[in-house]
């Protein structure tokens, strides 16, 4: 996956809002997969889904795919910690997630869609509903099996954020 410059760019802008939060900075500290933090899971979540979406002409809100690519996993704890490990953090992340996120931010549909629909099919009846959310939850998919087979993210890969 190669972005331009000016796709790094726009992307960083996209996600400027979220980089310097306490919050981003609890997800930094939190482990998604293997060595790999949450922060830099959705950060490479972000990038994948931003590059689907212009690559394949996909024309969905670069905007709405960034942010919510993003928020998808802003449930803001260590899910291996303290009680969270076991079979039903993949069922309800995306509820906690979405709450999270709805607290501090103004969501569009889209954005709500890709946030609680990103797990499915395992959350069966949370189906993306746009073109948005598919494209996350694929972008999910991908960057989940590469992180957790290699131990490898594309954020940290290409340097980006």
């Amino acid at each position: 996956m190669r972005l331009t410059a000016e796709e790094v760019s726009k992307v960083e802008s996209i996600l400027e809002e979220f980089k310097e939060t306490k919050e981003a900075e609890i997800m930094k500290r939190c482990i998604q997969h293997g060595r790999i933090s949450t922060y830099d899971h959705v950060c490479s979540v972000a990038l994948l889904s931003f590059y689907l979406n212009r690559r394949f002409h996909l024309g969905a809100s670069d905007s709405e795919v960034v942010r919510g690519a993003f928020l998808h996993d802003f449930y803001l704890y260590d899910w291996h910690k303290n009680g969270y490990v076991g079979r039903f953090h993949g069922f309800h992340h995306p509820a906690i997630a979405l709450k999270n996120a709805e607290q501090l931010y103004e969501l569009t549909l889209v954005e709500r869609n890709i946030i609680e629909s990103h797990m499915w099919p395992l959350t069966l009846f949370s189906v993306p509903k746009c073109r948005a959310a598919f494209l996350v939850c694929l972008a999910d998919k991908i960057c989940s099996c590469r992180e957790i087979f290699t131990q490898k993210d594309a954020a940290v890969r290409t340097n980006s954020f």
